[in-house]
C-alpha cells in the first residue's frame, strides 16, 4: 500500500509528460467558470442542460486538442468550437458569440501572469516547472479558476453586463475591431513581459499591465458613451417629431372646437333650405379635415411602433401636409417583426423611395391623396406594405419605372435611380416582392415581406 501511494505522490510531484490527463478534472472548472463568467458579461439566458451538454462538449474538444493536436491548430479549433457552441449551445447572437471566445482569454492571461509572478517570486517555482509537475499544475490552475469564480461574483454582484444589444452596425463594427486590436496587443505584451519576466521588477509588470487594461476599457467605455449619445439623439428626434404631430393634432382639435358652432349652422343652412347638392360639397370638405386630424392620431409611437420607421413615417407626413398632400395610414401589425425577416436598413431605404414617389405624383393631382397601410397576412405568411397614391400620368410605363436613369419628372437631376435602387434590393433578397399596378384613380405600389 505504502508503495502505491510513494508511486502515486511521485508521479505528481515531478516531471510528468501525462499531466494532462491527469488534470483532467480541471478542465471542467476551467470550463465551467469561463462560461459563467462570459454568460454573465454579455447576459446571456440559457437553461441549465444547455449550460452542461457545453461543458461537456468543450472539456471533450479541449482534451483532445490539447493531447493529440499540435499548437498552433489546437488553439485554433479550440477558439473555433467556443464559438460554436456558444452560438448553438447556448444560442446566443452572433455578436455575443464573438465577444464569448475573447473574455476568457483576456482574463485568464491576466492571472495566468500574476500566478506565474507570485510561483517565480514567493515559491521560486519556474513556469515550466508549473506546467509539467502534476500537483504544481493543478495548484496553478486551480488558483486561477478560484480568481475567476470571485470575478464571476463580483460581476453578478453588482449585475454589470455589457449591453450591446442597442448598439448601432457601426459602433459594433467598430467595437470588433477594438476588442480584437486591444487584445492583439494586450496578449503581445504579456508575451514580452513574461518572455523578460526573470529580469524586469514587478512593478514594472504591473505598472504595464494595469496601464494597458486602462487605456483599453476606457476606449470601450468611450464607444458606449458615443453609442448612448447617438442613441439618445435619435430619441430626442424622434420626440421632436413626435411634438410637432401633437402640436398639429392640437392646433386641429382647437379649430374644430373654435369653428363648431359656425359648422353646425353651416349644416343647419343646407338643411333648411334643402340645399343637398351644396351640403354634399361642404360635407366632403369637412370629412377632408376630419380625416387630417385622424391620420394625425394615427401617427403616434405606440401605434407605428419601430422608431426608424415612424421618424420616416413622420417626416414624411408633414412634408407631405407642407403641400396639402393627405396620408391615410393604418397599421395593422407590430411594426417590429419587419427586422426579423429583412435588413431594417434596406426596409426604411424602400419605404422612403416608395414615399417620395407617392409624394410626388399625387402633389400633380387636384385629389393629392396617399393611402399607406401595414398589416400581417399570417396565412400567407407574409407581411405587406400597400402604397397607393393619385396620379396624373395615366400613360406611365409600368416596365421602365424600374430602369436607371429614367424619369417621369421634367427636371432629371438626381432622378430616376429611386426605383432601380429598389430592384437592387429585391434582387438581393429572395423573400421579397414589389407588384406595382395601377387602375383609373391609384397607382399602387405593394411590397411584400414572406417569411
Amino acid at each position: 500500500m505504502m508503495e502505491i501511494f510513494q508511486t502515486i505522490w511521485t508521479a505528481l510531484t515531478t516531471e510528468n509528460e501525462f499531466v494532462d490527463v491527469i488534470c483532467f478534472p480541471l478542465y471542467f472548472m476551467e470550463a465551467t467558470v469561463n462560461m459563467l463568467l462570459f454568460t454573465t458579461l454579455l447576459n446571456i439566458k440559457s437553461s441549465k442542460k444547455a449550460k452542461i451538454i457545453y461543458v461537456i462538449c468543450l472539456v471533450l474538444v479541449a482534451f483532445i486538442t490539447r493531447n493529440f493536436i499540435p499548437d498552433p491548430y489546437a488553439t485554433f479549433i479550440n477558439f473555433i468550437s467556443v464559438f460554436l457552441l456558444v452560438k448553438f449551445i447556448l444560442r446566443a447572437n452572433l455578436f455575443k458569440s464573438l465577444i464569448a471566445i475573447f473574455i476568457p482569454i483576456v482574463v485568464s492571461t491576466i492571472l495566468d501572469l500574476f500566478m506565474f509572478q507570485f510561483f517565480l517570486s514567493v515559491l521560486n517555482i519556474p513556469h515550466e516547472l508549473a506546467m509539467t509537475v502534476p500537483l504544481y499544475r493543478a495548484t496553478f490552475t486551480f488558483s486561477i479558476y478560484i480568481l475567476i469564480y470571485f470575478i464571476y461574483r463580483i460581476v453578478r454582484y453588482f449585475k454589470f453586463h455589457i449591453n450591446i444589444s442597442n448598439m448601432t452596425k457601426k459602433h459594433k463594427i467598430l467595437f470588433v475591431i477594438n476588442t480584437v486590436l486591444g487584445i492583439l496587443t494586450i496578449c503581445a505584451q504579456l508575451y514580452l513581459i513574461s518572455f523578460y519576466s526573470n529580469t524586469m521588477p514587478i512593478i514594472i509588470t504591473i505598472i504595464s499591465i494595469v496601464g494597458l487594461f486602462a487605456y483599453f476599457f476606457i476606449s470601450l467605455y468611450s464607444l458606449f458613451n458615443t453609442n448612448q449619445l447617438e442613441t439618445t439623439t435619435q430619441d430626442l428626434e424622434e420626440a421632436q417629431l413626435y411634438n410637432k404631430t401633437l402640436t398639429l393634432l392640437h392646433d386641429g382639435m382647437r379649430g374644430f372646437k373654435h369653428d363648431f358652432n359656425n359648422i353646425v349652422q353651416g349644416i343647419g343652412g343646407y338643411i333648411e333650405t334643402n340645399d343637398m347638392e351644396g351640403l354634399k360639397k361642404y360635407y366632403s370638405q369637412l370629412l377632408k379635415e376630419c380625416n387630417r386630424v385622424n391620420n394625425l392620431t394615427a401617427l403616434n409611437p405606440s401605434i407605428v411602433n419601430n422608431p426608424v420607421i415612424y421618424n420616416i413615417m413622420a417626416s414624411k407626413y408633414h412634408k407631405a401636409d407642407e403641400i396639402d398632400v393627405q396620408i391615410n395610414l393604418g397599421v395593422f401589425m407590430d411594426l417590429n417583426e419587419i427586422e426579423k425577416h429583412m435588413k431594417l436598413y434596406d426596409f426604411t431605404r424602400i419605404l422612403g423611395i416608395l414615399m417620395d414617389n407617392a409624394i410626388e405624383a399625387a402633389k400633380e393631382c387636384k385629389n393629392k391623396i396617399i393611402h399607406v397601410s401595414f398589416r400581417n397576412e399570417e396565412n400567407r405568411k407574409r407581411l405587406v406594405m400597400v402604397i397607393e397614391n393619385t396620379y396624373k400620368d395615366k400613360e406611365i410605363d409600368l416596365d421602365r419605372i424600374f430602369e436607371k436613369d429614367f424619369s417621369t419628372k421634367s427636371e432629371k437631376t438626381n432622378s430616376g435611380l429611386g426605383l432601380w435602387e429598389v430592384r437592387q434590393i429585391l434582387k438581393k433578397n429572395n423573400n421579397l416582392n414589389l407588384y406595382t399596378t395601377k387602375n383609373d384613380e391609384f397607382f399602387v405600389q405593394q411590397f411584400e415581406i414572406y417569411y
